[in-house]
């Protein structure tokens, strides 16, 4: 059975870091693209970061501007998100995901994607 297992977040002061990491089991994520969500209360769920299977291409939300990393070590089958600068706005539950076709690209949209972790609340002080 596939499984997303999120950890890394907690809360930081504004201005701070944070690095989340998604480890992936139940089967080979090579040449599947994961990336990460985040949802904050009352908002839909919106893309932070994708990236490839092969880790050459990278997407980010408009709101990254800079800020996060994503990163993928494929002999971990870990994926990565390093956040810097965190601001209050970024206060949210972060999910992983992955997709489950082959070659789909950083696509940004929630309903691309069907595998999900349970998430990892990252909270923001100021």
């Amino acid at each position: 059975q596939v499984q997303l297992v999120e950890s890394g977040g907690g809360l930081v002061q504004a201005g701070g870091s944070l690095r989340l990491s998604c480890a992936a089991s139940g089967r080979t994520f090579r040449s599947l693209s994961m990336g990460w969500f985040r949802q904050a209360p009352g908002k839909e769920r919106e893309v932070v970061a994708v990236i490839s299977g092969g880790g050459t291409m990278t997407r980010y939300g408009e709101f990254v501007k800079g800020r996060y990393t994503i990163s993928r070590d494929a002999a971990k089958n870990t994926v990565y998100l390093q956040m810097n600068d965190l601001k209050p706005e970024d206060t949210a539950v972060y999910y992983c995901t992955a997709d489950e076709a082959p070659g789909s690209g950083v696509r940004g949209g929630e309903e691309d994607y069907a595998k999900w972790g349970q998430g990892t609340q990252v909270t923001v002080s100021t």
